[in-house]
């Protein structure tokens, strides 16, 4: 079969390791970027040298019209988008609630959780019977991360619901939705909002002493988009090292 993923935020953290593993078992993947173009470069420069097939796409996935541009490039290069993985997310500087302005607020919304819906929406209206979504949630979701990322945080508890929805009304049409809640993980993200040491003092703080790595969380979403997890759906992974 031929399989087409779509990786949104892919050029770096865990969406670039994705794109990577996911070539590897046979993908051919789109990775998104919105501005990062010599990261996500060098992201198909690797899947290239490995063999794989990727290319890279430049899109706003907050916007509708970029969504559907994004969907329909793939489309004409690689047929039709059978796989993808909503993964792009914005983080800003740790803060309380009270100092949260409302157009951060808006602009965490619209990029973790509304880049979600207008994707998973150009997906399954391009869909045939069979396909999957995993999106990348936080543990964030769960532990509201007061006086950090209230409003990340929040958002995260948004992409929770949307995939249980989304996972009951496509069911039946053979699309599974299913997502990964990650905690500690090593990347950059931890940089955007102040403190790019989060993870390692924050690792004593977790059941196996250690955060984890980007190559971790990729394993998860694989195997939930693989076939192996036919009889999964709704579901969503903690992948946090026992937190």
């Amino acid at each position: 079969m031929n399989k087409v993923v779509i990786i949104t935020g892919a050029s770096r953290g865990i969406g670039a390791a994705t794109a990577l593993l996911l070539a590897q078992q046979g993908y051919r993947v789109c990775v998104n970027y919105l501005s990062h173009c010599e990261r996500a470069e060098a992201v198909v420069q690797q899947i290239l040298a490995a063999g794989g097939e990727g290319f890279c796409v430049q899109a706003d996935v907050s916007q509708e019209a970029e969504v559907e541009r994004l969907f329909e490039t793939v489309t004409q290069r690689y047929g039709q988008v059978t796989h993808l993985v909503n993964n792009v997310g914005v983080l800003f500087t740790q803060a309380a609630t009270s100092e949260i302005d409302y157009q951060r607020f808006e602009r965490v919304m619209a990029v973790n959780v509304g880049s979600y819906f207008l994707c998973a929406k150009a997906f399954v209206q391009r869909a045939s019977d069979y396909g999957a979504i995993v999106n990348v949630s936080s543990t964030a979701a769960k532990t509201g991360s007061p006086f950090e990322y209230i409003d990340y945080a929040a958002s995260k508890g948004a992409v929770d619901s949307l995939t249980k929805g989304l996972a009951m009304e496509l069911a039946a049409r053979g699309i599974r939705v299913n997502g990964v809640r990650p905690g500690f993980i090593y990347t950059e993200m931890h940089a955007d909002g102040g403190e790019p040491d989060r993870v390692k003092r924050l690792a004593p703080q977790i059941p196996m002493q250690r955060g984890g790595a980007p190559e971790e969380v990729a394993q998860s979403i694989a195997w939930l988009l693989s076939d192996e997890a036919s009889y999964v759906t709704g579901s969503v992974i903690d992948v946090a090292g026992g937190r």
